[in-house]
């Protein structure tokens, strides 16, 4: 009976773990390239299991996924250095689709405050 329970608990891990790969897979996304584009914020989503912000380029919304709200804080950014109506550059890696959205690298915000964090890009993802 032990024995059946252990395997049990041991295939139900191991799917799980399979799931969880699988969801933080980036295999949508072309990481060989690095995209530059300038924006201007339309909303910033801290969500788990990812983070999405939304920008206006051009006349074209893009969402930019990037990871939980808790590792973005632990790179140093703060909930107010990105507001919605701010300028920002980022570096992301383009969905494989054509799609409007990327991988969200790193965020520049070109918004003119310092306090803020104007001009000094910082890892999102």
């Amino acid at each position: 009976m032990h024995l059946r329970a252990f395997g049990a608990a041991f295939l139900c891990t191991a799917a799980l773990s399979v799931l969880l790969s699988a969801h933080h897979s980036h295999g949508n996304y072309d990481l060989t390239t690095w995209t530059v584009m300038e924006g201007t914020v339309r909303q910033v989503v801290f969500i788990v299991p990812h983070s999405i912000v939304y920008i206006d380029v051009k006349g074209e919304t893009w969402a930019l996924e990037a990871t939980n709200p808790q590792g973005i804080f632990l790179r140093g950014v703060k909930k107010d250095d990105v507001k919605v109506g701010d300028s920002i550059k980022v570096r992301c890696h383009l969905l494989r689709d054509g799609g409007k959205g990327c991988l969200l690298g790193f965020v520049t915000p070109m918004h003119g405050d310092t306090a803020r964090g104007h001009g000094v890009e910082i890892e999102w993802d």
